[in-house]
């Protein structure tokens, strides 16, 4: 396999392909909604509503904390997740500034 060569593409780049990255799992994109929908740190158990195994459901939780778009807190021998508000806020600005651009106005095919 290759490498990515990430270094040769601009930071902006690079956290767009992140963002992107992390809605590219349906398990990721099931937990957030979950999140917003309960409008609340989530401290239990999250395998009864999306509906994967523990390990599985830790592993994309991860991935959620690691972009920032997720914050969590330890509370006795549980954690508790909830939206990182200003950081998805800032991926809102990102995504939509990129998905905003104009399309040509010549027809090019």
């Amino acid at each position: 396999m290759g490498l990515a060569k990430t270094e040769i593409f601009t930071d902006l780049q690079n956290e767009i392909a992140l963002y992107a990255k992390v809605f590219g799992h349906p398990a990721r994109v099931s937990i957030l909604q979950h999140l917003f929908k309960i409008d609340t740190c989530v401290c239990g158990d999250l395998v009864n509503e999306i509906g994967l195994a523990q390990p599985t459901i830790s592993q994309h939780l991860k991935e959620l904390k690691n972009l920032g778009l997720i914050q969590g807190t330890v509370e006795g021998t549980s954690v508790c997740y909830c939206i990182h508000k200003e950081n998805w806020t800032k991926m809102k600005e990102v995504m939509f500034k990129f998905l905003d651009q104009d399309l040509p106005k010549a027809d090019c095919c």
